[in-house]
């Protein structure tokens, strides 16, 4: 019998455990054909997130948790899923109920059929505003013409990997993940399912803007060196106008007598430059940053433990 673990990142879920359990019990319940593992990411919460996990632990041998220290943040509570998973294929699911366990039975039909990555794509998104959605499909667009992997629009986390798959993305240790782009960048046979994102049941997303604006950078510097390269095109346009204005300039001073342009015309040309310097610098920052990071070769996690039933490792 064929093992599937549902891996289940979750900060301060403790109003949407419950139901999540619940209806998780019915659906593998009416799939015995397949052995089960339910594994939580408990990603430093703060609520009563671990006590009630522990108590589905309790009562159910098929559920484990990996306790991390702190909050590090979805990408890498993911990666400590991939870590400790055991089954064959690994779904990746929401605690919030986002994700529609309908959608699973088509993912293992698909995988049984010989594919190693099969994910859904979002029809709705649920509660999201029309501003984030607007934001959501200019940023893939901008990802998917300075990217060389195909990063999909409308596509998250929720999607069904291979054993393949899982091994391969536990080699990729780096600090600034992606996850998204890593999923396009190891290849394998992949297969797409539509499905309606559902509501939240409970609480509120954890993700605000800004935190979204730094995972939309991760994707565009893991991915592409793209506004590298714009950088430095800018660079060299602007100082060939720069020199062939000042060729001008010395043209018109010494052949007819006129005087150099003032104050005003001086501010706004150093300004102009001062501002392209600027943000130039700031695109190398955030790529020197980031191999800052990598080059400190911190582990992406720390663990607190392990816990399943029988079973605790520290």
């Amino acid at each position: 019998m064929k093992t599937i673990t549902l891996i289940i990142p979750a900060y301060n879920e403790e109003e949407s455990l419950h139901p999540l359990y619940d209806q998780l019990c019915l659906f593998t319940n009416e799939h015995q054909q397949y052995s089960w593992e339910i594994l939580f990411i408990n990603d430093g919460s703060t609520d009563k997130t671990a006590c009630i996990i522990d108590s589905f632990i309790a009562q159910d041998s098929r559920v484990a948790v990996v306790e991390l220290s702190r909050n590090f943040g979805k990408e890498a509570a993911m990666l400590a899923g991939f870590d400790h998973a055991t089954g064959d294929c690994a779904i990746i699911l929401d605690a919030d109920l986002q994700h529609p366990l309908t959608a699973i039975p088509e993912m293992l039909h698909y995988w049984e059929e010989g594919y190693d990555d099969v994910y859904a794509r979002r029809r709705t998104r649920g509660d999201a505003s029309a501003l984030r959605k607007s934001f959501s499909r200019l940023y893939y667009s901008l990802l998917q013409h300075t990217s060389d992997i195909d990063v999909l629009p409308d596509v998250g986390d929720f999607r069904l990997l291979d054993r393949k798959c899982i091994d391969t993305l536990k080699q990729l240790r780096e600090q600034c993940r992606y996850t998204k782009g890593m999923y396009a960048w190891i290849g394998f046979r992949k297969k797409e399912i539509l499905c309606d994102q559902q509501e939240r049941i409970a609480g509120a997303s954890k993700w605000n803007f800004f935190s979204l604006l730094n995972l939309a950078i991760e994707g565009l510097t893991s991915f592409s060196v793209t506004p590298l390269r714009i950088s430095s095109i800018l660079g060299s346009i602007i100082s060939l106008v720069a020199f062939i204005y000042m060729i001008i300039i010395i043209a018109k001073t010494l052949l007819w007598g006129d005087p150099v342009a003032g104050y005003p015309s001086l501010m706004c040309i150093i300004l102009f430059l001062g501002g392209i310097q600027l943000l130039s610098l700031g695109i190398i920052g955030e790529y020197l940053g980031r191999i800052f990071n990598e080059t400190k070769n911190r582990p992406t996690y720390i663990m607190r433990q392990y816990k399943k039933q029988n079973d605790t490792k520290e």
